[in-house]
C-alpha cells in the first residue's frame, strides 16, 4: 500500500472513530434521557392519582373518575391475589412485583416487561390493592432507531467526506516525496544530478533542500575525481613517456647492429630511469594520500600540535641538509587526525626546505590568534611566490614556472589543505619578511586540553 492510501486510510479511520464513539454517546445519551422522561411521567402520573382529594373522599370500593387523567397509559387496580378490579380489560402486566405492592411486601420498582416492551410501575392505592401504570416503550425505540438512522447517515458521510479530504492532502502534501522518488530513481537510472524543485518552507521542502545540497555534493565529488584523474593522466604522461623513451633506447643499443652506447651515456640513462621511477613512486604516493585525505575521517583524538610539529621537525631535518629551522611554537590542542595533521606540517616543511637557498633558514612558528583558533606558520627565504599564482598554489598538480624544474608531484600543498579543511581549518599563502613564500594553516582548538 502506497503512502498515499495510509493516510488517507488512517485520516478516514480517525474520523470513523472519532464519529463512532460520538455517536455512540449521542445514542446513549438521548436513550437514558428518554426512558428517565418516561419513568419520570409514570412517576408523577402515580403519585397525582393516588394523593388526589376526589380519590381520597371516594368511598370503598368505588373508582373515581380521576383514573380517567391515565387514558395516555394503561393501568389497572389489582387486590393481593394479582386480580384486576378495575378496569376489566386493556390491562397492563401484572407479575410478582405488582402483588407484592400490593400485598405490602414490595415498595415497588419500575421494570421493563420484555414480553410487551413496557415501562411498568405500581404503587400502594389501599389495603390490600395497588395501581399498576404501564407505558409502551415502542414509541421511544422507534425514536431511538430514527436517530440511529440519522447518526449512521451522518457519521457515513463524515467518513467519505474524511476520506476524499485524506486524499486530497496526502496528494497535495506528499507531491514532494513523490518528486524526491522521481528524482531518486533519475539518479539510480541516468546518474543526472540536476535538483529538484522545492516549494514552501515546511518538513518537505527542507527534505528536498537537503536532498538537492547532497546532489550538489555527490556533483562536485564527481567532478573533483574526473579532474584528480585528468590531471593525474596528464602528470603521469611526461615520466611514463621519458621512461618508454629511455627503455626504448637501452633496448635499441642492445641490439647486434645497432651503434653502442658509451658508459656515460649508459649511466645517464641509468641516472634518468632512477629519477623517473621515484617520480613515479612519488607521484603515486602522494595520489593515495590525497585521495584518502578526500575520504570520511574516522580517526579522532586528541592531537598536541607542539609534539606533533616538533616530530614532522625532526623528519623534515633529515632530509634538509644545511637549511636551518628557528621555531617557536605555544600549545595548543585539537581533536583529529594525528597521522593526517602531521603529513600536512610535513608537507609544508619540505616545502620551504624545497625553495630555500643553501644555509637558509626556515621560520616555523604556532601560536594562537584567538576566537578558538591558532596559526601554524612555516616561511622561507627563497625566491617566492608571484602574486598572480597566490590563489592556486594550493591546487591540485599546479605548480608556478619557477617550480617545474625541481623535483615534485604539485600535490603537497593539496594535501594540506584537504587536511586542513577537514579539520575545520584554512590555508593561506603569502609573502614572508624574508621575502620567501609564507604558509600558514588556522585550526581549531585550545591552548590546553582542560
Amino acid at each position: 500500500m502506497s503512502l498515499r492510501s495510509r493516510v488517507t486510510w488512517l485520516v478516514a479511520s480517525c474520523v470513523a472513530g472519532a464519529v463512532a464513539l460520538v455517536s455512540l454517546g449521542a445514542y446513549l445519551t438521548v436513550k437514558e434521557n428518554l426512558y428517565a422522561q418516561i419513568d419520570n411521567a409514570l412517576i408523577r402520573k402515580a403519585t397525582e392519582t393516588v394523593k388526589s382529594d376526589v380519590i381520597a373522599n371516594t368511598p370503598s370500593g368505588s373508582f373515581p373518575a380521576a383514573f380517567l387523567q391515565l387514558s395516555d397509559v394503561q393501568f389497572a387496580v389489582i387486590d393481593a391475589n394479582g386480580r384486576a378490579l378495575f378496569p376489566e380489560e386493556d390491562l397492563p402486566p401484572i407479575g410478582g412485583t405488582e402483588v407484592g405492592v400490593a400485598r405490602g411486601q414490595d415498595n415497588g420498582e419500575i421494570r421493563t416487561d420484555l414480553r410487551t416492551d413496557t415501562r411498568v410501575l405500581s404503587v400502594r392505592y389501599g389495603d390490600g390493592q395497588a395501581l399498576v401504570l404501564a407505558q409502551s416503550l415502542k414509541p421511544t425505540k422507534q425514536q431511538l432507531a430514527d436517530l440511529a438512522l440519522v447518526l449512521l447517515l451522518i457519521g457515513g458521510a463524515g467518513v467519505v467526506v474524511a476520506a476524499l479530504a485524506g486524499t486530497a492532502v496526502a496528494r497535495t502534501g506528499l507531491s514532494p516525496v513523490q518528486r524526491l522518488t522521481r528524482a531518486t530513481e533519475r539518479v539510480a537510472r541516468t546518474g543526472d544530478l540536476r535538483p529538484i524543485q522545492v516549494d514552501g518552507d515546511d518538513e518537505l521542502a527542507r527534505l528536498s533542500h537537503s536532498f538537492n545540497v547532497m546532489l550538489a555534493a555527490v556533483s562536485d565529488a564527481q567532478d573533483r575525481q574526473r579532474q584528480l584523474v585528468a590531471d593525474a593522466g596528464h602528470e603521469l604522461r611526461t615520466p611514463l613517456t621519458s621512461l618508454r623513451t629511455n627503455l626504448e633506447l637501452l633496448l635499441s643499443a642492445e641490439r647486434p647492429d645497432a651503434p653502442t652506447l658509451s658508459e656515460v651515456d649508459r649511466s645517464e640513462i641509468h641516472a634518468d630511469l632512477r629519477a623517473q621511477l621515484d617520480e613515479l613512486t612519488q607521484l603515486i604516493g602522494d595520489l593515495v594520500e590525497l585521495a584518502r585525505e578526500d575520504g570520511p575521517g574516522q580517526v579522532r583524538e586528541s592531537v598536541d600540535m607542539v609534539e606533533l610539529t616538533e616530530q614532522a621537525l625532526d623528519r623534515a631535518r633529515r632530509r634538509a641538509g644545511d637549511v636551518h629551522f628557528e621555531v617557536d611554537l605555544r600549545p595548543w590542542f585539537l581533536l583529529g587526525d594525528p597521522a593526517a595533521l602531521e603529513r600536512a606540517v610535513l608537507n609544508l616543511l619540505d616545502n620551504a626546505v624545497k625553495f630555500s637557498p643553501p644555509g637558509g633558514t626556515v621560520r616555523v612558528d604556532l601560536r594562537p590568534a584567538g576566537h578558538g583558533y591558532a596559526f601554524l606558520q612555516v616561511a622561507d627565504a627563497g625566491p617566492g611566490i608571484k602574486d598572480s599564482d597566490l590563489p592556486y598554489v594550493f591546487n591540485r598538480f599546479y605548480r608556478s614556472d619557477e617550480a617545474r624544474t625541481l623535483p615534485g608531484s604539485g600535490l603537497g600543498l593539496a594535501i594540506v589543505k584537504s587536511a586542513v579543511e577537514r579539520h575545520g581549518g584554512a590555508v593561506y599563502a603569502g609573502r614572508s619578511a624574508d621575502g620567501g613564500a609564507l604558509m600558514a594553516i588556522r585550526l581549531p582548538g585550545a591552548p590546553s586540553t582542560g
